[in-house]
């Protein structure tokens, strides 16, 4: 039987053995990073780039068979059983308790653990337990650098594996995978994505931006993201029922309140479009569904693979923006020569002369239409209500 002292819990060790995961000696829940540093945790240098395997319907990620995922987690699932300690991480995908998605991380390895618990939100003890739908995400750093070729996947040397399964809410991470936050987060909030929306939720490729009291969603490049010095924050909810799928800093921020405003920041604009406007319900959705990045329209500013239409995700917003009447600006997030400071941001928008989004200069014409062509080609029956 076992005991309750540190490393066993009854609960636990059933639970875990209900995912595969059979623990031979101890297994550690939720430590504190200073607990895990003692456990021997260190800060892994960063990966990017791995490629990204899911089974599912998911646009954007190579496909993995039922036969090879369901191989692929046998091998990992026995792995873990086969070491002496696991530690076991609970998490959360957004921080409103009415729609976000449990996370439970397995791993034989102290450092995976303090990496992935950086970008999950804190769940109280047992909510995992309680989802309906958690996800679990098995994080298998010393299995042999073999596994992929063991189940088709190729050999990617030392760097290792994501695999994901939709259909088993399931994440499985090999070697090194852990350290490629990027991928990482996007096979998170692929996952989640269906869950979140099905709960209420709005699965939406944002920040948020925290600002004193003030607190905004902010939709923009990456690009533009690092040229503001913001406290840009992310995987937090407040009273607007909006679940933000980019996944937390290392630095935690929990918010209380309502929602103050919303900005959009498409492009690069050469006097075409004002340095601050006011946007309708309908014009924020518009932008919002045909968001412009780097010369390129990326719908809905999804950064990954999403089961979730983007034409879907716009009106949920459209819908949200109205019930909830926040305001939300159009901001040209770089004005000739000098990018914007988060304190110029700031000032733009809470001045008292921001007027409606009106265009000017002898390009708009062709801006507009450009627009309307990538929507009208891409999208299917656009609600009247979107417009420039």
């Amino acid at each position: 039987m076992f005991g309750e002292s540190p490393g066993f819990s009854d609960g636990l060790n059933w639970a875990l053995a209900g995912k595969g995961v059979i623990v031979m000696e101890k297994a550690f829940q939720n430590l504190t990073s200073s607990e895990l540093q003692q456990k021997g945790a260190t800060i892994s240098e960063s990966l990017s780039g791995l490629p990204l395997h899911v089974r599912g319907n998911l646009g954007g990620a190579s496909a993995i068979s039922k036969a090879q995922y369901s191989r692929l987690l046998r091998l990992v699932t026995t792995h873990l059983s086969s070491v002496s300690n696991i530690f076991v991480h609970d998490g959360a995908i957004g921080s409103s308790s009415k729609s976000d998605v449990k996370v439970r991380v397995i791993s034989d390895s102290p450092s995976a653990v303090l990496t992935l618990s950086s970008i999950l939100w804190k769940t109280p003890s047992r909510a995992v337990s309680h989802d309906s739908c958690p996800l679990t995400v098995y994080a298998a750093t010393s299995i042999s650098e073999a596994v992929g070729d063991a189940v088709g996947l190729g050999s990617q040397g030392i760097t290792g594996y994501i695999a994901a399964d939709v259909e088993r809410s399931a994440l499985i991470l090999c070697g090194k995978a852990f350290a490629d936050i990027d991928g990482t987060k996007k096979a998170l909030a692929a996952l989640s994505g269906p869950v979140l929306y099905a709960r209420g939720g709005l699965p939406l490729s944002a920040r948020l931006l925290v600002s004193g009291d003030s607190v905004a969603l902010f939709f923009a490049s990456e690009n533009a993201i690092q040229s503001c010095n913001l406290i840009l924050l992310s995987g937090i909810s407040t009273s607007l029922p909006c679940i933000i799928l980019e996944i937390p800093s290392r630095n935690h921020y929990h918010v209380n309140g309502d929602m103050d405003d919303i900005y959009v920041c498409p492009l690069k604009s050469s006097g075409t479009i004002p340095s601050v406007s006011k946007l309708s319900p309908g014009q924020a959705a518009y932008h919002f569904l045909a968001s412009y990045q780097n010369g390129e329209f990326v719908p809905a500013y999804a950064k990954g693979p999403s089961c979730i239409d983007a034409l879907d995700l716009a009106k949920a917003l459209l819908s949200k923006l109205k019930e909830y009447q926040i305001p939300t600006f159009l901001v040209n997030i770089s004005t000739g020569e000098m990018s914007l400071t988060g304190k110029d941001l700031l000032d733009m928008v809470g001045s008292p002369n921001v007027a409606p989004l009106k265009l000017k200069g002898k390009q708009c014409g062709f801006l507009q239409g450009k627009y309307n062509g990538f929507l009208s080609c891409n999208f299917r029956e656009i609600p009247q209500e979107f417009s420039f």
